[in-house]
């Protein structure tokens, strides 16, 4: 394989967005606010709301320079996310501590976040109902009420925002690169002077935009440390800049190097974070949980997770540890092989399989307990 002989993206022909498009971003809005305008009327609770509102004598006087430099210096919750203190300093500084108000500012981050999230899917795939019914699950499945209906889970609604809005400029800056080299291609006969050129655009407004916000992103929860891999799945579908599954590494060194400010990025977050939590006394050593244990609880996560997806019952605000006998471990690593296998053989015909199950993988390594803290 190489990334010369490039595809044509499917995001290429697709159409502006269309008035039906916008009814679509219309009734997910309508949809959200239906189901969550009770929290209007909904309490702070006594679970880190004292931690991050009520009893922070940093964040409840509003927005104010010591604030601001506090928030940045910070590794209050066991945490560095300056722009998740900023926005909870907004609220105090707007409403006070009326907590219906700072509950509604959840609501208005969810409903921008399942239109941006429809807005992305239907550029890059061109889909429009396919599209909206995932914006429309993201939108109301009870697995995000927990992070919309409680004001401390601020920083999953801010983050997703940046989050999207970081995938949102890089597929333009990715569509307008493809574009460039078809382009160049078609009107270059010389297939050397082709393969020379890297197709990376360290110009591109677009670009940019995509580090800043993904830059705010990790800057509000540091979950979005695996983003330059989701970029890189990206790439191969919808975007199809990755022609073929067998590639080399050097097939791919355009890619991973307009990613480098991603990764590094994401480098940098995770060493904060690491020090944040050891800071915090937060961090589990393994000799209180050992690695066996750490791996079947990694084995274990992705299929429960599935589950609830699946069967929204029995959710909580926290799960303790628990440990799993042998047979739960062996039956979820089978699940696990079985769903990868599946994928793969569909991969060639149906290339959304893999993409969403790499995806889903990928976007769950920060939390399937490798690392325990809390």
């Amino acid at each position: 394989m190489s990334l010369k002989k490039r595809a044509k993206p499917a995001s290429a022909s697709t159409p502006p967005l269309h008035r039906r498009d916008l009814m679509v971003c219309l009734g997910l809005l309508a949809a959200i606010a239906a189901v969550y305008w009770p929290v209007a009327r909904f309490d702070f609770i006594n679970f880190d709301d004292p931690l991050y509102v009520t009893g922070n004598e940093h964040v409840k006087p509003g927005l104010t320079w010591d604030g601001l430099c506090w928030a940045f210096t910070t590794f209050n919750a066991s945490n560095w996310h300056p722009l998740t203190w900023l926005s909870h300093m907004a609220d105090c500084q707007f409403f006070g501590l009326q907590p219906g108000a700072q509950h509604l500012v959840n609501v208005l981050f969810h409903a921008a976040n399942a239109v941006l999230l429809f807005v992305l899917l239907r550029n890059l795939t061109g889909a429009r109902w396919r599209s909206a019914l995932v914006a429309g699950l993201f939108a109301l499945h009870p697995l995000h009420v927990e992070s919309v209906a409680w004001i401390s889970e601020r920083k999953d609604v801010l983050s997703t925002f940046f989050g999207f809005l970081s995938l949102l400029f890089y597929a333009r800056y990715a569509q307008a690169v493809e574009a460039g080299n078809q382009k160049s291609e078609a009107g270059n006969r010389k297939p050397e002077a082709r393969s020379r050129r890297s197709g990376v655009n360290f110009l591109s407004c677009s670009y940019w935009f995509a580090v800043i916000f993904f830059a705010c992103g990790l800057m509000s929860k540091p979950m979005l440390v695996t983003w330059p891999f989701v970029m890189l799945l990206l790439d191969w579908w919808p975007l199809k800049r990755i022609c073929d599954l067998r590639f080399t590494i050097y097939d791919l060194k355009p890619l991973l190097l307009e990613k480098i400010p991603f990764f590094a990025l994401a480098a940098a977050s995770s060493v904060v974070t690491f020090f944040a939590q050891r800071h915090g006394s937060s961090v589990v050593p393994l000799e209180a949980l050992p690695l066996g244990a750490r791996l079947a609880n990694a084995v274990i996560a992705p299929v429960r997770y599935l589950l609830k997806a699946i069967w929204p019952a029995d959710l909580m605000v926290f799960y303790p540890y628990r440990g799993w006998d042998w047979m739960a471990i062996a039956g979820a690593a089978l699940v696990l092989i079985g769903i990868s296998f599946w994928a793969v053989r569909r991969a060639k015909g149906a290339p959304q399989l893999l993409m969403g199950w790499l995806l889903y993988m990928v976007m769950l390594v920060p939390v399937v307990g490798l690392v325990q803290v809390g």
